[in-house]
């Protein structure tokens, strides 16, 4: 393949895309609010409820995570573990609380507005919808996207599986070439859904790896679309 064709290919890579898919967490909002509120706001309405200090209560409430672990259903529920601590509170309540740790990373806004003038962009997450819909609204980006999945609340899927991208792309009507995915978890992002032949990209803020589909934050995503996608 000669240079000029080499580059075409590239281009014709983009150029028959039809939708992106980010994920949520890592990728369009960070992770703190999350991580307060499984580490920090049940330990202390468990430490309340029951009458132990905070460093009690999150020894305990860490080793039950453990033992459900991240391969059941239920580890992603906040309804279940509500229910199974015995807790008064509901997770609307639990979440208000802690809605001022919600934050976007600054590009974030710039490029779904320019995105979504020539893309369907849509939410692919593993997050619980609980979490999914509290974040977009409290960020203000739900007008972005066409459609927000969970694996996890939509689909029964602890993780972002092969079957959970051919179910998205069968809901959309599209093949897996027509669609390019961005995520920050190297196995679920990236690898699957390579896999499958979907054009996926890490997401590695920590700047960590190197590779042609390794990024840096979304301004570099935007400009490799822009350098592919052009008509020549």
């Amino acid at each position: 393949m000669t240079k000029d064709e080499a580059q075409r290919s590239r281009w014709t890579f983009y150029e028959d895309a039809k939708v992106i898919s980010f994920d949520l967490d890592g990728t369009l909002v960070t992770d703190v609010f999350s991580q307060i509120v499984w580490h920090q706001g049940i330990p202390e309405l468990y430490a309340k409820k029951h009458g132990r200090g905070l460093d009690e209560a999150k020894a305990f409430i860490f080793k039950e995570y453990s033992k459900v672990g991240d391969k059941a259903i239920e580890w992603y529920d906040i309804n279940y573990w509500l229910r199974f601590f015995d807790l008064d509170c509901n997770w609307e309540v639990l979440f208000r609380k802690f809605k001022g740790s919600i934050d976007i990373y600054p590009e974030v806004p710039e490029i779904l507005s320019s995105l979504s003038k020539n893309y369907q962009l849509i939410i692919t997450s593993n997050a619980a919808r609980e979490f999914l819909n509290t974040e977009i609204e409290t960020t203000n980006i739900a007008t972005y996207f066409d459609h927000i999945f969970s694996a996890t609340s939509d689909f029964k899927e602890v993780k972002k599986t092969k079957d959970f991208y051919l179910k998205i792309c069968n809901l959309l009507h599209i093949t897996p070439d027509q669609i390019i995915h961005v995520g920050d978890h190297f196995e679920f992002d990236y690898l699957i859904p390579k896999k499958l032949g979907i054009r996926s990209f890490y997401l590695d803020r920590k700047g960590e790896k190197k590779g042609p589909n390794i990024l840096k934050d979304l301004k570099e995503f935007e400009k490799k679309l822009k350098k592919t996608s052009f008509k020549h």
